[in-house]
């Protein structure tokens, strides 16, 4: 029996009027009742909220130098310590956590964004599309990701992470695109695609009002867990200086900078490295309790 089958039979026993609850709602009821989707959503709205408003109570800024205080242990007029430049941690660290959270954030949108749409497209129409999107999949997977961000770092400098975000994403779209493809085969067949079909509908109407609606589960839970990937990515590309550039800061280029002074000067490294094990730690137990909430046979969504 499915939570709505629950709610419904509920209100019958308790002869109140019955009333189906939206598909919004018993995701929302399953992934709330499930312990990791509560912890999970409360760190990481507590981590966004001390990324974008914990800046508003440090009376530093991330450009700011302390001249008189290099390299000093956390205390109360530097809370997090300070760098070798004299930069208050806490507010760079806060700034990095911004900047990793945005772009994980940017790209996974962007790749659930294509994924949906390649995968859509290649499912519905069979043939010459489906071959050349599917060659193009398989390319992009062969192809070293990690090398040709290194490559185009040059171009993220200067403000232009946007386009590292672009390219970031470009890598990580093919596998859902591949389980979106599988499913749109499966799903075109059915009585409502083929009604709107002997319609008249235009099949690109299809695929979007129809097709990518209908694969709405799958394709929140992947974007959730690209959030992680995305931000890992960025975190390891950033930490070898393919990523983002000076003089912006992120998880990644602040962890590379901590690790050389990890070993006599902790606080410059520790508090970087917990808040990205947190984060990420977080997406994850959020992304597998909405794919259990979305799924209505998981009894763990339920517990």
């Amino acid at each position: 029996m499915t939570l709505s089958d629950e709610a419904l039979a509920e209100e019958l026993a308790d002869g109140t009027p019955s009333r189906v609850p939206s598909r919004a709602r018993v995701v929302a009821g399953r992934f709330f009742r499930s312990t990791q989707g509560r912890v999970g959503f409360a760190v990481l709205a507590l981590m966004f909220l001390l990324a974008f408003a914990g800046p508003l109570f440090s009376p530093w800024t991330y450009t700011d130098k302390d001249f008189t205080a290099f390299m000093q242990q956390p205390s109360a007029r530097h809370w997090f310590g300070t760098l070798q430049t004299g930069s208050d941690v806490f507010a760079v660290t806060l700034r990095g956590m911004q900047k990793s959270l945005v772009v994980g954030l940017l790209a996974a949108l962007v790749s659930t964004a294509l994924a949906a749409v390649i995968g859509a497209f290649a499912g519905y129409f069979t043939g010459g599309p489906d071959r050349m999107l599917s060659w193009v999949t398989d390319l992009l997977l062969v192809l070293p990701g990690f090398l040709i961000l290194a490559i185009m770092s040059p171009l993220f400098g200067a403000g232009h992470w946007p386009l590292f975000v672009i390219m970031l994403a470009l890598f990580l779209w093919m596998v859902t695109s591949k389980i979106v493809r599988g499913m749109t085969v499966s799903v075109k067949e059915r009585e409502f695609i083929q009604a709107a079909r002997y319609m008249g509908v235009p099949p690109v109407r299809i695929i979007f009002r129809h097709v990518i609606p209908n694969l709405s589960s799958l394709l929140i839970v992947d974007a959730t867990l690209n959030v992680s990937s995305a931000i890992l990515t960025e975190t390891s590309l950033s930490y070898f200086g393919f990523g983002i550039q000076p003089p912006d800061v992120s998880f990644g280029t602040l962890i590379a900078d901590g690790s050389k002074t990890a070993v006599y000067a902790p606080w410059t490294f520790w508090f970087v490295a917990g808040l990205l094990v947190i984060t990420v730690l977080a997406v994850n137990l959020v992304g597998d309790a909405l794919r259990d909430a979305f799924d209505p046979s998981s009894r763990r969504g339920a517990r």
